[in-house]
């Protein structure tokens, strides 16, 4: 199974990213869909059954308090990738990180971001980033209460996520 840990957005930080969406007409290529919008924390890969046990073990000793973080610029990785910067959710990542160390390799440059769109061409780079650094970004902050560990099954439509399981944050 391919899975990877995560953060859901609220429903209220999604309509605003949707407004951010709707202003990416300037290149070709795919926007991320509503109900697919998260934060990634740590990217499994392909697990097998016992070792999706094995991570939801480690992953219920995770003791950290209720958070927010704030959606606060845009950006592009490597001419492929539009996204939002979230800041302060490297707490929880680290933590993840640290449980999962005998399983898995620690994140090396890990940066809080989400996705928001993926390039397939971009004609003028330029005109791109001009027009990339006119969107602004409304002020998005939110608590997050819980992380989850989900599993995701790649289409021909793009990928479909479940929550293999939910873990609660401490008040």
């Amino acid at each position: 199974m391919r899975c990877f840990v995560s953060i859901d957005i609220p429903e209220s930080i999604k309509k605003e990213i949707l407004k951010i969406q709707e202003q990416l007409s300037f290149f070709e290529g795919k926007i991320t869909e509503t109900n697919n919008l998260h934060l990634t924390l740590k990217f499994l890969g392909w697990i097998d059954d016992d070792t999706i046990i094995k991570v939801e073990k480690k992953l219920e000793k995770i003791k950290i308090k209720q958070f927010e973080i704030e959606i606060d610029s845009i950006g592009i990785f490597s001419d492929r990738i539009i996204w939002l910067n979230a800041k302060s959710c490297n707490d929880l990542q680290k933590e993840v990180d640290e449980k999962l160390q005998d399983l898995f390799e620690k994140e090396n440059r890990f940066m809080g971001h989400l996705t928001i769109a993926r390039i397939k061409n971009i004609k003028n780079k330029e005109k791109f980033k001009e027009n990339l650094n006119k969107i602004k970004i409304s002020e998005m902050k939110f608590i997050v209460k819980e992380f989850n560990l989900k599993k995701s099954k790649l289409t021909r439509k793009g990928p479909i996520y479940e929550n293999l399981k939910i873990y609660p944050l401490r008040i």
